[in-house]
């Protein structure tokens, strides 16, 4: 077994373009033929499987690793596919973030495409995702990639494929480009021209920022001021243009985290939702004194607010994604709009009672924006991970610079109403009853213990959680009515709502928690939010003890 693994090994180091990884390799393979096989072995256990999340995973020599030599096989599947599919003459638009090996992994994907007979066109330099969403159709390509990890941790990257209307990529696509990537027996086969592509001008992003004016009402006040946070990723300069084309006043920058900076170097994981990640805005608005805290992830697809609160440790409050989701949505109807409103099974039930009440169109669809985005007459349509599709015309993703400048028009007409985004989600309590969400989300080392807690609550569902009994449980690999199969649980109890599934892109098990409490008057929210935080609480202890995580 050792010989065997050291010769696949050695095959791999002889095919490998990249003389980083290169060096990487013949290490491990040294240690190897001295003994020491096991990372070695745990590079070359399998590959890094391509799904409807593409690729993602850790940079590093090997096939289970994220690197130019999975990365030029990945293109080249692709690019098969879009042959036989009879799209081999058609354009592929490639953007790409600021992490480590981004800008070589869209150049050696455009060599491919080119390789291959497509035409391929590069964005400028590092940008935002929703700009390659949007350029997909602008520019009439048949297929896009964005080379991103999003918000994973510094070490990791990723490769995200669209298709030409612009969504990502769903099965049978996904498998479809899988098999072609099986197919790919040598890097040798993989024609790779030094030139031949196309770097794509400033008016790509040109044209992104005009579609931005779109999502505000014409006349509306632009006044609030906001401190703003790229988290070291590439959400500044987009997002500060798209507000000075809006009128708003120019965003203040959290200085330290403004650039992009591959290390992140100030926080643990560039995700807004993680702890510590906004403890730099928060100083910033305690200098600044804003109205409004607007943070971007890394490649700026999603969106998080935080609002001032007297309560809150620090006087800031972070917002919850499905708070920002139902605002949105109580915004957009209040303007009068049509269409369907969309979100994913584990977000806020609260965007169905605003749609129903309205007499708008309300579907949910699998954790996504792959799914969300491909709803018919989508209007609008949001994630609870912070991700909102407030334009789908232009941009058939999430999108966080459109949806600040959305929070931010709602935020000023409120303002010269004398009230704060707090107000409106008082008076949507009222209103609907109280919709309190929260989650419990471990990371671990180990992916089998993900697996172990999914089957543990499989084979011993809980009858009860918090004190509520269950009165339904359904496996959702099983599908439903609306639903295709995916690895997930769905518990309903009474007035509540738990979904458990392992995360799509990161090694953790997320479980969603919904309270729904009715508010008799705004007197009582008080009462009623300690309440629900309570049942909150002891739904992750006791659904934590259930999954043995």
């Amino acid at each position: 077994m050792q010989d065997e693994l050291l010769a696949r090994a050695r095959t791999w180091l002889a095919e490998d373009p990249d003389p980083q990884t290169r060096t990487e390799l013949a290490a491990l393979i040294e240690r190897a033929a001295d003994g020491d096989t096991d990372e070695l072995a745990e590079r070359f256990a399998g590959t890094l499987q391509f799904g409807t999340a593409g690729l993602r995973g850790e940079l590093g020599a090997g096939p289970m690793r994220m690197n130019r030599a999975v990365v030029i096989r990945a293109a080249a599947g692709l690019a098969a596919y879009l042959r036989a599919r009879g799209e081999g003459d058609g354009l592929v638009v490639i953007g790409y973030d600021a992490r480590f090996k981004s800008a070589d992994f869209a150049r050696d994907t455009a060599a491919v495409m080119t390789g291959a007979g497509l035409r391929a066109a590069l964005l400028p330099r590092p940008l935002p995702t929703p700009v390659l969403a949007f350029a997909i159709r602008h520019l009439g390509a048949v297929a896009g990639v964005e080379v991103t990890a999003s918000h994973n941790p510094p070490r990791d990257n990723g490769y995200k494929v669209y298709l030409g209307e612009g969504s990502q990529i769903v099965p049978p696509a996904d498998a479809g480009i899988a098999a072609e990537i099986a197919a790919v027996a040598s890097l040798a086969d993989v024609p790779r021209p030094e030139s031949g592509w196309e770097v794509l001008g400033e008016e790509v992003l040109d044209a992104y920022l005009a579609r931005t004016d779109a999502v505000l009402a014409e006349g509306s006040p632009r006044t609030v001021r906001i401190v703003h946070t790229a988290l070291h990723g590439v959400g500044t300069e987009t997002l500060r243009a798209a507000f000075a084309r809006a009128g708003f006043p120019a965003p203040v920058p959290v200085p330290e985290q403004a650039e992009p900076d591959p290390e992140f170097p100030t926080v643990a994981f560039p995700n807004p939702e993680e702890p510590g990640a906004m403890d730099l805005a928060f100083a910033t608005a305690r200098q600044a004194a804003p109205d409004l805290i607007i943070a971007n992830d890394p490649d700026a697809d999603r969106c998080a607010v935080a609002v001032p609160d007297r309560a809150a440790e620090g006087g800031w409050r972070m917002l919850r994604g499905d708070e920002v989701g139902a605002l949105l949505a109580a915004h957009l109807v209040r303007r009068g709009v049509s269409g369907t409103f969309a979100e994913s099974i584990v977000s806020s039930s609260l965007l169905g009672r605003i749609a129903e009440k309205a007499g708008l169109r309300h579907e949910e669809t699998l954790t996504g924006f792959k799914w969300i985005a491909r709803v018919d007459g989508l209007r609008y349509g949001y994630e609870e991970a912070l991700g909102y599709c407030v334009d789908p015309e232009g941009v058939r993703d999430k999108d966080g610079i459109t949806a600040a400048l959305l929070v931010a028009e709602l935020a000023s007409e409120l303002r010269e109403q004398g009230r704060q985004l707090t107000d409106l989600l008082d008076e949507l309590a009222v209103e609907h009853g109280l919709h309190a969400t929260d989650q419990l989300s471990v990371r671990v080392k180990d992916l089998s213990l993900i697996a172990d807690a999914m089957r543990r609550l499989r084979e011993h569902p809980p009858t009860q959680l918090a004190g509520l009994a269950v009165t339904r449980t359904e496996d959702l690999t099983e599908g439903t009515e609306t639903l295709p199969p995916t690895d997930g649980l769905r518990y309903t109890l009474e007035g509540a709502r738990v979904i458990v599934r392992p995360s799509g892109t990161e090694p953790k098990i997320k479980c969603y928690l919904e309270v729904v409490l009715p508010v008799d008057s705004p007197t009582d929210l008080g009462v009623v939010r300690h309440r629900a935080t309570q049942l909150l609480n002891a739904l992750k202890t006791d659904l934590a003890e259930a999954a043995g995580i």
